[in-house]
């Protein structure tokens, strides 16, 4: 799950997985697997990075713990 903002400010949080694409059209566009259009706030950039960030969180505690 990633931390995003809406343009009025508001913060939600997205599952990443869902993502199936981003545009920058100039505001951030996520298209989702469910059909669903997001705009946010964040450029492409930091939302991919954001992305990376929450699967080497996930992946890194699954190494530890086996």
């Amino acid at each position: 799950m990633i931390v995003l903002t809406k343009l009025n400010g508001s913060k939600f949080v997205l599952n990443s997985e869902l993502i199936e694409s981003l545009e920058g059209t100039p505001d951030t566009v996520i298209s989702t697997t469910t059909g669903k259009k997001i705009v946010v706030a964040e450029n492409v950039e930091e939302v991919v990075e954001k992305v990376i960030q929450y699967k080497r969180k996930i992946f890194c505690n699954l190494l530890s713990n086996n």
